[in-house]
């Protein structure tokens, strides 16, 4: 019975002072919808229902705090970006069309928190930097792909710099696109990435996989 009183008592405490999760998450809705100025303590204990001091069970300060967005960004975003430029692929069409799952799936790539830090970066001077290294890590993740299917090392940096920049150009302009538009369009952009128009069976198993976003 002892126990049993103890457990109830610490999930209580737990539910009361809510989770390092569900801190982050609050934190994130605030820096995609008002940017980081927003963040703040007492906005976010406000609006858990929870009290200020309950939020240093789980990080020392705001700062801590904001690291921690700064390293889910990461981790979804780059982590991400760069797994899909080494999958398995028979040509390079297959290779891109893998690397567009992280435009059309937010699942992979969340497009509104890139655009959240690189508004963010605008106004630290470490972040600025530490954008422009991951920048740099992704264009270098797209360029061994494209070595990896015998382009020369002057056309992959152009390619690769290229298929990026669009994409982030697509972020920081906060196009608005209909989805079906934009997935009509990919085997053209492919064409004008790569100098290659993908098969037709490459198209349909793309188109396939992101059916349901239709």
């Amino acid at each position: 019975m002892k126990g049993s009183n103890t457990k109830v008592s610490g999930e209580k405490q737990q539910g009361w002072r809510g989770s390092e999760k569900v801190w982050l998450d609050a934190a994130y809705q605030l820096l995609i919808e008002s940017g980081v100025d927003a963040v703040k303590v007492m906005p976010l204990a406000k609006s858990l229902g929870l009290s200020r001091t309950s939020f240093y069970w789980h990080f020392s300060d705001r700062e801590a705090l904001l690291n921690a967005l700064i390293a889910r960004w990461q981790s979804k975003n780059t982590a991400s970006l760069i797994a899909q430029t080494r999958l398995p692929a028979k040509s390079i069409s297959e290779a891109i069309f893998n690397l567009f799952d992280c435009w059309v799936n937010p699942e992979l790539f969340d497009a509104r928190m890139d655009f959240a830090i690189r508004n963010w970066a605008l106004q630290s001077a470490s972040l600025k930097q530490t954008l422009q290294e991951t920048d740099q890590q992704r264009i270098t993740a797209i360029y061994q792909m494209f070595l990896a299917f015998d382009y020369s090392e002057e056309q992959a940096k152009a390619r690769a710099r290229t298929v990026y920049y669009t994409q982030v150009g697509y972020i920081t302009m906060m196009v608005d696109e209909p989805m079906p538009e934009r997935l009509q369009l990919t085997p053209a952009y492919i064409e004008n990435f790569t100098g290659r128009y993908p098969s037709e069976a490459e198209i349909s198993d793309f188109m396939e996989r992101h059916q349901p976003r239709l």
